[in-house]
């Protein structure tokens, strides 16, 4: 293992984006592209927009990092167009020829991977694979920069976080990993309602959490907070039965949920509407429609867009998905992709999709708070990322600095190290760690 990838492993970098996949296994890949994606296309989520802004130095290093550790030719900047201060921000950054910057339309969903690929390189990667199998290899934006700052041996103790919705005062700020839920709203004012639900990580693809005393973690983007009433929340807070019974007795076949699937579209065989019937058939004809949901990105679009009556294609690829996982049946469509002739025509805009929504009062600029921020108390889970839970080091009583390894990846397992995100007393081990500042 190369020094880079030594560092960025014992920094316990994952994909700050949402995925959680350890960094440091991407950069033992060899690799023709590095990209970084800064698409950032999940509604009123504006943290790595603000990243580039005030951390574009650190983000283009990262690409230079990763380009040395990858072997990779070129390295490709993804933004949207219309963010252009970030586009000045990083531009002014950029100091190898090799490094160039894809403007991006403002559509959901752009920051996907494999749609990001293809607009940026042309490439497509085959059904059920990866980026690597075409010769790229994708990061967000503030992975790279938790990379730069891993070589320079700084560990991930913090999280870039966009708290919006129904608060006071939408910002976008430096939380310390293990902050509740509940002191990242009150830096924003806290909120305008009484009842409210937590969308973690954003509308289309967070999670509903009731729990404001839940952690932010290394792979939290932000915080939408919406009245208990709005229709996303009465949406998402159905029992999963409830959905699909709605969805096998009104489900019409019109397509809709096909025709704007973005994965569809770009050329993969991706098609929610015959998945619907796996609601009605059983025995054979079940595991026949469920083939379509295999390669669904789970974006859903075609839930809270597409469908005119307001059914539930995205959950019913998510079962198709589970149940064929669970029977072992293998995925056997066709492996030839090539973009719909409108693929470009059926782009979701953002602007419509907060509309139909229903988010549109809420979409506002999140001023970035620079000012560090002190919690009295963190609780740190120890399993924040794909693979192995990390093991946890220290016990009940110890006095912790920042930056201190608390919890290490078990020998030739994947995972990522935890370290303390303040300085204090150590009150509580378990599946988390309690830190409460001395």
């Amino acid at each position: 293992m190369s020094s880079i990838e030594e560092k960025i492993k014992s920094a316990g970098v994952v994909g700050a984006g949402g995925a959680g996949f350890p960094a440091h296994v991407k950069a033992k890949s060899r690799v023709e592209i590095v990209i970084a994606n800064g698409a950032e296309c999940e509604p009123l989520i504006h943290k790595d927009f603000e990243m580039m802004v005030h951390h574009a130095a650190e983000i283009v290093r990262g690409v230079e990092i990763m380009m040395e550790s990858t072997g990779a030719k070129q390295g490709i900047i993804g933004i949207k167009e219309k963010n252009k201060p970030a586009i000045e921000a990083i531009s002014a950054a950029i100091r190898q020829k090799n490094i160039k910057l894809h403007l991006l339309g403002d559509f959901y969903p752009s920051g996907d991977e494999f749609i990001l690929v293809y607009e940026s390189t042309k490439r497509l990667i085959p059904p059920q694979g990866i980026p690597l199998d075409i010769g790229v290899v994708v990061n967000n934006v503030e992975t790279l920069y938790n990379i730069a700052r891993a070589v320079d041996g700084i560990p991930v103790t913090e999280k870039f976080v966009t708290i919006a919705g129904a608060v006071d005062h939408p910002v976008s700020f430096v939380a310390p990993i293990g902050m509740s839920y509940r002191d990242a709203i009150g830096f924003a004012g806290g909120a305008k309602v009484n009842d409210f639900g937590l969308f973690v990580g954003g509308v289309m693809m967070g999670k509903l959490e009731f729990n404001p005393d839940l952690p932010i973690t290394k792979t939290t983007a932000g915080l939408v907070v919406l009245p208990v009433e709005h229709t996303l929340i009465q949406r998402k807070r159905q029992p999963e039965k409830s959905m699909h019974r709605i969805g096998k007795s009104a489900c019409d076949q019109c397509s809709y949920c096909t025709e704007l699937c973005p994965r569809y579209i770009l050329g993969y065989d991706v098609q929610p509407h015959k998945v619907m019937r796996s609601l009605s058939f059983t025995q054979t004809g079940e595991d026949i429609w469920n083939q379509y949901a295999q390669l669904c990105c789970s974006c859903g679009l075609c839930t809270l867009y597409a469908c005119p009556e307001s059914l539930f294609p995205k959950e019913a690829c998510d079962k198709s998905k589970r149940d064929l996982k669970e029977k072992g049946i293998p995925w056997s469509g066709k492996l030839e992709v090539e973009p719909h002739p409108m693929y470009e025509g059926r782009r979701t805009p953002l602007k419509q999709l907060m509309k139909r929504l229903g988010v549109e009062e809420y979409n506002a600029p999140s001023e970035f708070l620079h000012h560090e921020l002190m919690p009295k108390r963190v609780e740190i889970p120890l399993q924040q990322h794909v693979g192995t839970s990390a093991s946890g080091r220290g016990r009940v009583g110890d006095h912790v600095k920042k930056g201190q390894l608390i919890g290490e990846i078990p020998d030739g397992k994947l995972g990522a190290n935890i370290h303390a995100s303040i300085d204090g007393i150590v009150k509580s081990v378990g599946d988390t760690i309690v830190i409460e500042r001395s």
